[in-house]
């Protein structure tokens, strides 16, 4: 007979979002099973995302300075890449992290279960370990927090089975450098890997539907950005689609829809970085009532609750932004419901930021959005042009603003 377990609080999920509500759960006194389908917790962001991203963009930076180095009189020999070496970096960083999570949890008290949880009541999730269905165990709780975060989007016309197509999963384990690489997705994932493929030795051509990169941020925001990817990348369309890819080839054949954009180019790898879909659909929840949106997302209040009493959700499977940073606090808002205290979700504003070079980050109200809503503002800027600190360190192309 399948062992069953109870717990004050089931939290599903075991990245940003789900660690830290089940810490926090677990600090005010609460009994915790965290439940997690992946070797390791720490979720997208610390395994396959943020975490590896940015030791990946820290070599490009690295490198990217050695190069501009000579305008200080600095010289350096071109950089020589061991690939090992660089994907032995990003996992030593990773496994510190999760390595260190694992302990937090030991130290609460804090039980994982590996496996895929799916609810078989409003009180009982079954966690069944991959490959192993006769193993599957039950946990019977008081309250579950639903933290199972998102995915890539996949597109149904580009083939999903060839090696030379990636999404950001695949590009973070840097399986070979390619000599042209077309990036599908001008926002900050796509442009984060193309920083780190240029670096490397890739000839990139961005490929952006909207018309400009990183739609989300203000126009004067990107524009520094822009320009400098505009001389150093093969390309970059906006306001054009990918149309087809043929994969028949030695080389793949990317057919392109555009103003200003080819009919097709060429490309040794496409990374595909349009978006993630939430993985709240994958957990059983609208077996037991809780309905999702047309995204797919699960509908809370700004408590995180849940249409069903017991049941809240935090991170990407709540809503956008899909940020670790709103995850870790959503979490920590959830926990605090649970165990009783006056907690809500009610933030002024959630920062954004893109680790390119130069970065990009805003919080609040863009100017889009304030025109958008109909909100008079103020505008103060400050070009980095005119300021000696940018200019000693060879950044002037940037801009500070405020909005009032």
């Amino acid at each position: 007979m399948a062992e069953t377990i109870q717990c004050d609080l089931a939290v599903i999920g075991g990245g940003p979002g789900g660690y830290t509500a089940a810490f926090r759960a677990a600090d005010l006194g609460k009994t915790v099973v965290l439940i997690e389908e992946g070797e390791r917790i720490g979720g997208v962001c610390l395994n396959v995302g943020c975490i590896p991203s940015k030791t990946l963009l820290h070599a490009a930076e690295i490198i990217a300075e050695a190069r501009d180095a000579a305008a200080y009189g600095v010289k350096f020999p071109a950089p020589e890449i061991d690939l090992d070496t660089l994907r032995g970096k990003k996992d030593q960083v990773i496994g510190k992290l999760t390595g260190g999570l694992a302990g937090l949890a030991k130290a609460r008290k804090v039980r994982i279960l590996r496996g895929r949880g799916h609810f078989t009541s409003p009180n009982t999730i079954q966690v069944t370990p991959a490959g192993a269905p006769s193993e599957a165990r039950q946990v019977r709780f008081e309250n579950t927090i639903i933290a199972v975060g998102s995915a890539p989007v996949k597109l149904p016309f580009i083939p999903s089975d060839d090696p030379r197509i990636w999404d950001s999963t695949d590009a973070l384990a840097l399986p070979f450098i390619p000599g042209r690489l077309a990036v599908l997705g001008g926002g900050i994932i796509g442009l984060e890997m193309a920083q780190v493929y240029a670096a490397l030795g890739s000839r990139v051509t961005i490929i952006e539907m909207l018309d400009q990169i990183i739609p989300p941020a203000d126009a004067d925001l990107v524009r520094p950005l822009a320009m400098k990817i505009a001389k150093e990348y093969k390309a970059v369309y906006t306001s054009t689609k990918l149309t087809g890819v043929d994969a028949a080839t030695e080389v793949l054949s990317i057919s392109l829809e555009g103003p200003k954009a080819p009919s097709s180019i060429e490309a040794d790898a496409l990374l595909v970085a349009v978006g993630r879909r939430p993985n709240g659909g994958l957990v059983g929840a609208e077996s037991i009532g809780i309905r999702l949106d047309e995204k797919g997302f699960i509908p809370v209040n700004e408590r995180l609750a849940t249409e069903v009493p017991n049941i809240y959700a935090v991170g990407d499977a709540a809503g956008n932004p899909m940020l670790a940073h709103k995850a870790v606090h959503e979490g920590k808002i959830a926990a605090e419901v649970i165990a009783g205290m006056k907690s809500a979700f009610t933030p002024m504003g959630i920062p954004s930021v893109a680790y390119t070079d130069p970065e990009i980050a805003w919080v609040g109200y863009t100017e889009k959005e304030a025109r958008a809503a109909g909100v008079d503002y103020e505008k103060g800027a400050f070009p980095w042009a005119a300021g000696g600190r940018a200019l000693a360190a060879a950044q002037s192309h940037g801009i500070t603003k405020a909005l009032f």
